[in-house]
């Protein structure tokens, strides 16, 4: 039995969080604005064993990506050539290319949070076929 529960927290786990941060990230990619191809190019995930278990974390690693994930989304659709600059949510100055409208062509705001929302179904499938004994 301490075999198969070594087994269960080191290799299968692992494997578990890293498929399931796959799959969040497919969907979260689907989500994610793109303008010049860095925010969606800056993804990583990462698995780490701890001494309480395991932990994945899925992330962007472009300077901007939290301001852009936490935007309010109110200038989806609008031509960026409309807009010089606007406020973001914690009152800094932001500027944007003049190429396109805000949010194209599926962006989303809080898209890794919805990514995550949306892969929960595929989330419960790659637990049970994980931890199926």
């Amino acid at each position: 039995m301490g075999r198969l529960v070594k087994e269960i927290r080191g290799r299968v786990t692992e494997r578990a969080m890293t498929e399931i941060l796959i799959t969040a990230e497919g969907y979260a990619a689907r989500l994610t604005p793109i303008d010049t191809a860095n925010l969606i190019n800056s993804r990583y995930r990462q698995v780490t064993n701890t001494l309480t278990g395991t932990r994945g974390i899925a992330g962007y690693t472009a300077a901007y990506a939290l301001y852009v994930h936490e935007a309010s989304g109110k200038l989806k659709g609008q031509p960026r050539s409309s807009v010089q600059a606007f406020g973001t949510s914690d009152g800094r100055q932001a500027f944007a290319s003049n190429d396109g409208k805000f949010w194209d062509p599926r962006g989303e705001p809080r898209f890794l949070e919805k990514g995550f929302e949306e892969a929960e179904p595929e989330i419960r499938g790659i637990l049970r076929r994980n931890y199926k004994l």
